[in-house]
């Protein structure tokens, strides 16, 4: 069974784990930042990856993407991606600033957003580990900010092409204290054997 064959019920698995990734993710963020932090209802994408980047920025635009790679019973690879304001956002949340003081991406932001990229990443792969039983190790992650027409042809390099279908979960966070709202892209783009092995811990392939 391919990405774009999944049924409703194969859908409604993955809207389950999106759910309690989000939630994961958003109490990660909120220990990260020691602000309180709410998220949205997540939403759920299977779309080529190009018209994932286009719903995140125009080509021209900014944007942030931290490349992981997943071994263990699942094995593929995860982009985050923030667009530019967004990124600028988060780094000022985590490190302590006023919303507003990050206008560029250097050493100390960068390590930043890759920590908190691990972690938000990690918290979308356990939902989906814990919930089919499977074990998942992420390695360390690669971040490039460039504009999307950029990134998008640096990661297509490592997720096939850019018209291979992908696992999007569109998430909203929203900041409390800083009246801030962070808008992310998480995309899971699992090896062929591996949606198999997805599939059939659900019992569903």
């Amino acid at each position: 069974m391919e990405l774009n064959e999944l049924g409703e019920i194969q859908l409604d698995a993955l809207k389950e784990v999106a759910n309690i990734g989000a939630c994961h993710a958003a109490t990660a963020l909120s220990e990260l930042t020691n602000e309180k932090v709410l998220v949205n209802v997540p939403v759920i994408r299977i779309n080529p990856i190009e018209e994932i980047f286009n719903l995140a920025a125009k080509p021209n635009e900014v944007v942030a993407g931290v490349l992981i790679y997943f071994l263990g019973d699942m094995t593929g690879r995860t982009l985050l991606m923030f667009p530019q304001e967004a990124a600028w956002h988060l780094t000022d949340c985590l490190l302590r600033k006023p919303v507003g003081s990050t206008t560029v991406i250097g050493e100390l932001e960068e390590s930043a957003l890759k920590e908190v990229s691990n972690v938000l990443t990690c918290a979308y792969m356990n939902a989906l580990g814990d919930l089919l039983g499977l074990v998942m190790v992420p390695s360390v992650p690669s971040m490039t900010v460039d504009m999307a027409s950029a990134v998008l042809d640096a990661v297509s390099l490592d997720f096939g092409n850019d018209k291979d279908l992908v696992v999007c979960i569109e998430t909203e966070f929203r900041f409390v204290e800083k009246n801030a709202v962070l808008h992310g892209y998480f995309l899971l783009l699992p090896d062929p054997d591996s949606l198999g092995v997805i599939l059939k811990a659900i019992h569903l392939g």
